[in-house]
């Protein structure tokens, strides 16, 4: 895979280095620079990747000592890249702490690529997904500094800060506000994306939909100009509200099938065949929907290999009726 070697300026020392393409644990990562220790917002999902935004982050004035690393959240795809900066403060929430305990670890995932096969629907899609990442030389760092509620920091005496969220994209998410720059890095309670730059859909883990428009709508009340997501473009005011209404669209529909009775893949191959076909992985609709039909149905969250399962065989049957220009099942009956 190709990795950016540079960064994109967001303003006096805060810098973007973004993925080339969408997809799975293709996330964004900052870089607040400063001669007294910079900061990174994020870390990419495997060595040679954070061994690159290393790598670019000191090529920039400010950026040769990265001290500190703020995690939104504990996906492996934020926090794993973390170990190459030994002795970086790293800093979460706490119930991110907690999360990185019930995560499959590196060598978990790498196993359960290989043992599901790439003759198996899940063994292929963790195969094309996920194969090329590289593990081998990963160690999952854990938090050093955790918090609830705000933290500020000072970075090259600029404030940044840092407010945990109720469970959204996962139990232990954070947004980071750059007041002075007028950016907010959301981490994943925001997917990007734009007509220029498609994006994916929305995956949520923990939800509900309610909390994660909420943390949103917070985000607009910071009076910030300039939105990073957790992954795809950066977007502007007009963006994020956007990404509000398509995340509004997805509570409603989630309730509104939720209450006839839909089973929960119908349910996600007819809102999948409602609109943003643009968005790619549009099976991550079962993991969203799954998490709010699950909050209405007072239920515990299931195994994640067999959510995974049910995404991988959902991409197959989407992809399929795609390609044959049919939808599953008919959008004729798509609306409750």
């Amino acid at each position: 895979m190709h990795y950016p070697s540079d960064l994109h300026a967001l303003g006096d020392g805060l810098y973007l280095w973004n993925p080339p393409r969408r997809g799975w644990g293709l996330a964004n990562c900052g870089l607040v620079a400063s001669a007294d220790g910079a900061l990174w917002i994020d870390t990419p999902y495997d060595r040679p990747m954070a061994e690159a935004f290393l790598a670019a982050s000191r090529a920039v004035p400010g950026g040769s000592d990265v001290t500190r690393v703020v995690v939104t959240h504990a996906n492996g795809d934020h926090l794993w890249g973390a170990d190459v900066l030994p002795g970086a403060e790293i800093i979460a929430t706490r119930e991110a702490r907690h999360h990185i305990e019930l995560e499959p670890g590196p060598e978990q995932l790498r196993a359960l690529i290989e043992e599901a096969g790439e003759e198996s629907t899940l063994g292929a899609y963790l195969a094309r997904h996920f194969g090329h990442f590289d593990w081998s030389r990963t160690r999952v760092v854990r938090p050093t500094t955790v918090f609830r509620g705000e933290l500020e920091l000072t970075v090259g005496g600029r404030p940044v800060l840092l407010t945990s969220l109720p469970p959204a994209h996962t139990t232990g998410d954070l947004t980071v506000h750059l007041p002075d720059h007028g950016v907010v890095f959301t981490g994943d309670i925001v997917f990007g994306s734009s007509p220029d730059h498609p994006g994916d859909h929305a995956v949520h883990w923990a939800g509900p939909l309610e909390n994660v428009i909420g943390a949103c709508q917070e985000v607009l009340e910071t009076g910030a100009t300039t939105v990073v997501p957790g992954h795809g473009p950066v977007l502007d005011r007009d963006g994020l509200r956007a990404h509000i209404a398509y995340l509004t669209h997805l509570r409603d529909r989630a309730h509104a099938l939720h209450a006839r009775g839909v089973p929960l893949t119908e349910a996600a191959h007819r809102v999948a065949a409602e609109g943003h076909l643009e968005l790619g992985l549009p099976e991550r609709l079962i993991v969203t929907l799954g998490s709010e039909y699950r909050m209405l149905d007072g239920t515990p969250p299931r195994p994640m290999t067999q959510v995974m399962t049910e995404a991988a065989d959902f991409a197959v049957t989407h992809a399929a009726a795609r390609t044959s220009g049919h939808s599953v099942p008919d959008p004729g009956h798509a609306r409750a």
